[in-house]
């Protein structure tokens, strides 16, 4: 059995360099990886093209990589909640590539499959399909949209063994296990780290061939990006 165990966020992104591509998972700041965020921060990788559904907030998630300036272009779905992502890209210091949602999830999931493009009906009609060709299935337009992938896919899971065997939990699902197919190396951070056989076969979400690396976060603040209560 291959032990995947790396001791550190810092040693799970050796390699990183500029000008790389990114995949990091979560929604919102549900499930994101905030131990190599961390990390890829303290690195210091330049010019890194992110693909995530979300740029994160201001002071936490990808927003610490847009306030030291690594990251040269967003490939998104959602930016609404980051102050700073939307100045930087007015200013014309970050390009971005708005996708609609499920486009972005099917892109993913179809980069990690080997699929190299695929036609969908989703954004027919708007900026998203200006250049791209056009077909018709069942009597509607379809865009065609290429595969994504990622010199590095960092993904943060609930549970996961040393041989990189994934669970996530609930919402935090997300966008994590098509983004841990997708990338070249796969860095895994879980919440707890097991021994192989420890985890049920019918619930592993993301089998280990995926991962290349896998280590325990030190700390996970899980912060909600707009809390709602309830008066009395």
């Amino acid at each position: 059995m291959i032990n995947k165990v790396v001791n550190s966020a810092e040693e799970a992104v050796a390699g990183l360099k500029n000008d790389m591509t990114l995949m990091l998972g979560g929604f919102g700041l549900c499930g994101i990886p905030e131990n190599s965020i961390e990390a890829i921060r303290k690195n210091g990788a330049k010019n890194l093209t992110c693909i995530s559904n979300n740029a994160g907030v201001d002071d936490f998630g990808l927003g610490l990589l847009l306030q030291t300036k690594q990251i040269k272009k967003m490939i998104s779905s959602y930016v609404g909640e980051n102050d700073l992502f939307e100045k930087q890209m007015l200013s014309g210091e970050l390009e971005v590539d708005l996708i609609p949602q499920g486009s972005l999830a099917e892109r993913c999931r179809a980069g990690g499959a080997g699929i190299p493009a695929f036609y969908t009906p989703a954004g027919y009609g708007t900026e998203v399909a200006e250049g791209k060709e056009v077909r018709w299935y069942n009597g509607k337009p379809h865009i065609l949209e290429n595969a994504l992938t990622a010199d590095f896919a960092f993904v943060k899971a609930w549970k996961g063994d040393t041989a990189g065997n994934l669970i996530f939990k609930a919402t935090a699902r997300n966008f994590n296990p098509v983004m841990a197919m997708a990338g070249k190396i796969t860095v895994a951070e879980v919440e707890e780290l097991v021994q192989p056989g420890e985890l049920d076969p019918n619930e592993i979400h993301t089998p280990g061939i995926f991962v290349q690396r896998i280590f325990k976060g030190e700390k996970f603040e899980k912060r909600i990006e707009q809390r709602t209560v309830r008066e009395g």
